[in-house]
């Protein structure tokens, strides 16, 4: 296999659709047979195709099989593979009997990677790996550009892929009872950038005969939910230690996105403004919540810098009237920032869901092309930390006495996050940017309220003379 195009898709890096197998690379799915006599090459050998003039597929149409046949000119061994094709499916079933052949292992090439498909090509590049599923060590990425020496890993596997950005090149076991696994993996690197050659091994059946399923396709995250394998987890969200945490957040994130582009019929867009405001929404109570108690602590301040210059010499009893202190005014030091922090995780889901959903890829919004690309005219990041400046230059003002330190912040803050998120991903600065706006009455109501509580008497300690 030479090419494999994704007619949905358009490529971003050249002109017409996406291509996944990379020009002038190995190609996929050429295979050895291996036996104690030696190796025999079925590349470039005379096959018989049937039918002959190939097959064409229409949406709609039932599955087709194309027929690859060669024997040997002394009819002792032969070779037969064959691909069905579903217009309806990313998958390719391929099953190739070997006869003639004893005990033999079988290699099919995967390739030598995916091609660039994307605007960036550093950027995909750092992405380009392939990824295996083993039965006891579980799932293993190695980026392409670090294979740097041949190497053999036993199996078994429960599949093997080629990933890029966005989209999966998977070789995975037929469904038969005694083809739960695939074999070992032959490693090398190869002479093209983000490319290494990777073979499958697979001992042939009782039969002769071995099935694999090939999936070419999005990185679809309901799509490779439909597999039993787990293939899902080719597409990783987040760091190794991050992934316990962001995994069960992209699911339920995603599912919101996409409910609200089916059901409210608008693009995604629209729909991240919509989440944006829906996320401070839901969030206002926590927010309430979280001001009154930092209005508490605001108000107990002084009589703890009192209870402690009292008990400064005396360390016990400074613990004893300070928890007495806490429990009289219901102070507690993180009941202001918990609720603060719950739309961080949010937010980190959405940093990468926008780096591997294919929903958000090339979809475009106003003047944004790509939402899954940085606004080229760096308008959002820095709407963004124009927000930040207005939210907490609202709430630094109706601050009594704003120490120093804080007016740093609220002039820092604002730069270093316009900075950062400068080339993140469009959408990820909408929903950001969006949400921050949403908060900016909130931030009204809770200045007013901060300034009522300052004009009322302060609070009079209540401190032991013993």
């Amino acid at each position: 296999m030479i090419s494999a195009k994704l007619l949905e898709f358009e490529s971003f890096f050249s002109d017409g659709f996406v291509e996944l197998l990379p020009e002038g690379g190995l190609g996929a799915l050429g295979v050895q047979v291996e036996t104690d006599q030696g190796i025999l090459d079925l590349r470039g050998l005379p096959f018989e195709v049937s039918p002959r003039e190939g097959i064409q597929l229409n949406e709609g149409d039932a599955p087709q099989t194309l027929t690859f046949r060669y024997e040997h000119p002394s009819g002792a061994m032969s070779l037969e593979s064959n691909y069905t094709f579903d217009p309806s499916s990313y998958v390719i079933q391929v099953r190739t009997r070997a006869v003639g052949f004893g005990r033999a292992l079988l290699v099919t090439d995967m390739g030598t990677g995916l091609a660039y498909n994307e605007e960036s090509q550093a950027e995909e590049s750092r992405v380009m790996a392939y990824v295996t599923a083993h039965l006891r060590e579980g799932i293993q990425s190695e980026p392409l550009r670090k294979v740097e020496a041949a190497s053999v890993e036993e199996g078994p596997f429960i599949w093997s892929v080629f990933k890029s950005k966005y989209f999966l090149f998977a070789l995975m076991p037929g469904r038969g009872e005694d083809e739960q696994y695939l074999g070992g993996l032959r490693v090398k690197p190869a002479p093209g950038e983000d490319q290494a050659e990777v073979a499958v091994t697979q001992s042939l059946g009782s039969d002769g005969a071995v099935n694999y399923r090939l999936f070419m396709g999005p990185q679809d995250r309901d799509l490779l939910l439909t597999f039993e394998n787990e293939l899902e987890e080719a597409n990783p969200y987040g760091y190794r230690w991050m992934r316990p945490v962001v995994k069960p957040v992209v699911g339920i994130v995603l599912a919101i996105l996409n409910f609200l582009h089916r059901n409210l019929n608008v693009g995604y867009g629209w729909v991240l403004i919509i989440f944006g405001v829906l996320m401070r929404v839901l969030l206002f109570p926590l927010n309430q919540k979280a001001m009154r108690a930092q209005m508490r602590n605001m108000a107990v301040q002084p009589l703890l810098q009192e209870i402690q210059k009292q008990y400064k010499d005396q360390p016990e009893k400074l613990q004893k009237e300070m928890m007495k202190l806490y429990k009289e005014h219901g102070f507690n030091p993180l009941a202001g920032c918990v609720p603060m922090l719950l739309p961080w995780p949010v937010l980190i889901t959405l940093f990468f869901v926008f780096q591997n959903a294919i929903q958000l890829r090339g979809e475009s919004f106003l003047w944004l092309p790509n939402l899954s690309a940085a606004d080229p005219f760096y308008i959002l990041p820095v709407l963004l930390g124009a927000s930040m400046f207005l939210m907490q230059w609202i709430s630094l003002r109706s601050m009594p006495s704003p120490n120093p330190q804080m007016k740093m912040m609220m002039w820092m803050m604002p730069f270093m996050m316009t900075f950062i998120f400068l080339r993140f991903a469009s959408g990820l600065n909408l929903y950001y940017a969006t949400a921050n706006l949403a908060t900016i009455p909130q931030q009204f109501w809770i200045a007013k309220e901060r300034r009522k509580l300052s004009e009322k008497a302060p609070l009079k300690p209540n401190i032991n003379s013993d």
